[in-house]
């Protein structure tokens, strides 16, 4: 759902961007003035604007949308805000996973708020679990954090046939693991802030396992570490690559080259030489086009103990890096 919103907002922003003379200053002017007005009051609706102005967005799915909905993946804030001006219409964001039967949290329609998905279902107990090892805390201050962890009717009983992971997806007390770091407001609404388990999402929803691309990247003689990182509000993964050093060096010689640091931000060169093996190897490997990183970063900065970016057992921490 996240993916047709993001289409439909780039639609009408195109078509507003477009505009010019006297009837780009009165898009803006309305834009500008409902945005206002939902942030001060959760009004989304405008005597004037709407006719003069929203009325052929709104053309654009009917003209007659009462209420939208949205989940599976997050959403970005300003989409949100923008969309429930255009449409005159509340939109609520859930939040859920298959193992909970879709059951989890919802916005309500009276809350004017964006950027979080409401408080837990009434079928369903939500609790969050610290994580020291992520500093995330449910004693955090002003708001608590930690993984989701789930108990109610809803939830799942198990994975057919696969008792290892049935175990690892509930504690000791019973309650759900649900690998999804939350943020919980003052009101009892949860804001999804991270995983704590080494896989994320995509806009398109679809999953991605880091250490899984990292583990093909680093058999390039190129890369001596890196990490693969994505976001939910992105169609795409990116990478963070550590150069081998020597092959580093080499590169140096033959281009003449004395700071390695001020080089690569440069002379685009040496990231191209690494970006075609990464695509080398990805063909080897049959990944997907969406595991293969559409841009790198290359730092001269190795992950250590040293700078936080390795546990002492020199697992990434990921969300420092």
């Amino acid at each position: 759902m996240p993916r047709l919103y993001n289409r439909i907002y780039g639609k009408i922003k195109a078509g507003c961007d477009a505009a010019t003379g006297c009837k780009k200053w009165l898009v803006g002017k309305a834009i500008s003035t409902k945005l206002a007005a939902l942030e001060n009051d959760g009004s989304l609706t405008n005597g004037c604007y709407d006719g003069l102005v929203f009325k052929k967005m709104a053309a654009l799915l009917g003209g007659k949308v009462k209420l939208m909905s949205t989940g599976s993946a997050p959403i970005d804030k300003k989409v949100l805000d923008f969309l429930k001006i255009c449409f005159s219409c509340p939109i609520i964001e859930g939040y859920g996973l298959t193992e909970t039967a879709t059951g989890g949290a919802t916005t309500s329609i009276q809350d004017r708020v964006t950027g979080h998905v409401g408080g837990p279902s009434e079928a369903l107990k939500l609790r969050l679990k610290d994580l020291p090892e992520m500093e995330y805390l449910s004693s955090d201050k002003p708001y608590p954090r930690g993984e989701i962890c789930m108990k109610g009717p809803c939830i799942f009983k198990g994975y057919y046939k696969r008792d290892d992971k049935t175990a690892d997806a509930f504690d000791a007390e019973g309650w759900f693991l649900s690998g999804d770091v939350g943020m919980v407001y003052p009101n009892g609404s949860v804001k999804i802030i991270d995983r704590s388990k080494n896989i994320f999402k995509l806009s398109q929803g679809e999953y991605i396992a880091p250490e899984k691309l990292e583990n093909i990247f680093v058999l390039s003689p190129y890369v001596a570490q890196s990490m693969v990182y994505g976001h939910s509000l992105q169609s795409c993964t990116v990478a963070i690559v550590i150069p081998e050093e020597q092959k580093l060096n080499d590169w140096m010689k033959a281009n003449g080259k004395t700071d390695a640091a001020a080089a690569l931000l440069e002379d685009a060169s040496f990231k191209k030489e690494i970006m075609a093996d990464l695509v080398r190897l990805a063909k080897e490997n049959n990944l997907s086009g969406l595991e293969k990183p559409k841009d790198i970063f290359i730092s001269t900065d190795p992950f250590s103990i040293d700078n936080d970016m390795l546990t002492p057992t020199f697992k990434l921490k990921r969300n420092i890096a």
